[in-house]
C-alpha cells in the first residue's frame, strides 16, 4: 500500500510541480534557482528531480515543495495531494478498528504538530544571545525533542499501516498523549498572561 509520499512522487513530475510554484522553466528544461542568488538558470527540472548546478540543491518533487515553502516534509507532501489532487487511499488496522484508530491517530498528529511548533518557537525566541548566556530550559528542551518528536511525526504521517499503529500505541500508552495534551494547554494560558 502507497503512503502519502509514494503517492505524490508518482502522481506529480517535479516540472509540473516547479510551475505551479511560480518556476517557469525555459526549453532545456532550466530555471533560475530560487535558493541561492542565480542571475542564470542553472537548476535542471526532470521528471523525478530537480538538481541545481549552481548551489547543489537537489531532490524529488516532495523536496522541491519542501524548500520552496519551507516545510517539514510531511507538510510539502500533504500540500502537493491537495494542490494536485492526489488520492492517498486510507488504510485500516488489522483488527479492523477504523474509526478508532483514525481517531487515535489523528489526535496524535494534531498534539504533536502542536508540540512541535511550539518547540521550533521556543528554539528560536529563547535562544541563546551569547556564549555566556545560560540557555534557558524551554531553549534546551526543544533542542533534545524536536528532532525526536518531527520523526515520530513523520512516523504518524508516512510511515507504514504498522508502523503507524505501533506509534499511536507508544504514544498513546501510560497516557502520554493526555500529559502532552494538558501540558501544551498550562502553556498556551502561561502565554497568554504573560502577553496580558
Amino acid at each position: 500500500m502507497k503512503n502519502i509520499f509514494e503517492a505524490v512522487r508518482e502522481a506529480v513530475p517535479v516540472p509540473l510541480a516547479a510551475e505551479r510554484y511560480g518556476l517557469k522553466a525555459n526549453h532545456a528544461g532550466m530555471v533560475c534557482c530560487p535558493f541561492h542568488d542565480d542571475r542564470k538558470p542553472s537548476l535542471k527540472l526532470n521528471e523525478d528531480y530537480f538538481y541545481c548546478f549552481g548551489c547543489g540543491a537537489g531532490g524529488d518533487v516532495v523536496e522541491l515543495t519542501r524548500r520552496l515553502f519551507d516545510l517539514r516534509p510531511y507538510e510539502a507532501a500533504s500540500k502537493l495531494a491537495v494542490d494536485f489532487g492526489v488520492d492517498v487511499p486510507a488504510t485500516a488496522p488489522p483488527d479492523g478498528s477504523l474509526n478508532r484508530f483514525r481517531s487515535d491517530l489523528l489526535r496524535c498528529q494534531q498534539v504533536l504538530d502542536e508540540y512541535l511548533n511550539l518547540l521550533i518557537r521556543w528554539q528560536r525566541k529563547y535562544a541563546p544571545r551569547s556564549q555566556d548566556d545560560k540557555p534557558d530550559d524551554r531553549y534546551v528542551e526543544a533542542c533534545q525533542m524536536l528532532e525526536p518528536m518531527d520523526y515520530m511525526a513523520s512516523m504518524l504521517a508516512a510511515g507504514t499501516l504498522e508502523q503507524r499503529i505501533r506509534a499511536v500505541d507508544r504514544l498513546l500508552a501510560d497516557g502520554k498523549m493526555d500529559q502532552l495534551e494538558d501540558r501544551l494547554n498550562r502553556i498556551k494560558e502561561q502565554e497568554l498572561k504573560e502577553e496580558n
